[in-house]
């Protein structure tokens, strides 16, 4: 009957609680779902992280949080030969962090990634950018 569908007893604050098992096994199931959730999730931001890790590309996306900005822009400002500032940007469009599009003549970046538009701030607040 009732005992025969018990498949665990569990103890919560001194408290001996019975579970049926397919109760049970819908929690576990969930458990560990989120734990597998929770981990890809850390395995992303730690990739962002990575990515967005390298001092010249966080002084560029702190650079372009609040305006778009273009390759001249950039390396005029952080004083970095095109090339150097085009690789990182590369890097970041790749990683999906930024894009660019296209303004008249020119080719804009901006930040796309809502992980990484969230932290900047943080970072820019006590960079003591120029900007």
């Amino acid at each position: 009957m009732l005992i025969e569908n018990l498949k665990a007893i569990l103890k919560i604050s001194g408290v001996t609680i019975l579970i049926n098992i397919k109760i049970f096994d819908t929690i576990l199931a969930y458990m560990k779902n989120v734990e597998a959730s929770n981990e890809r999730m850390l395995e992303l931001y730690a990739k962002k992280l990575k990515v967005c890790g390298h001092p010249l590309r966080l002084k560029i996306l702190t650079v372009i949080k609040d305006e778009t900005a273009c390759v001249k822009e950039l390396w005029e400002y952080l004083e970095q030969p095109q090339p150097v500032v085009s690789q990182h940007l590369a890097v970041l469009k790749e990683s999906g962090i930024v894009n660019s599009e296209v303004d008249g003549n020119r080719r804009v970046y901006a930040i796309i990634d809502p992980f990484v538009d969230e932290i900047i701030p943080l970072i820019k607040i006590s960079s003591g950018n120029k900007k």
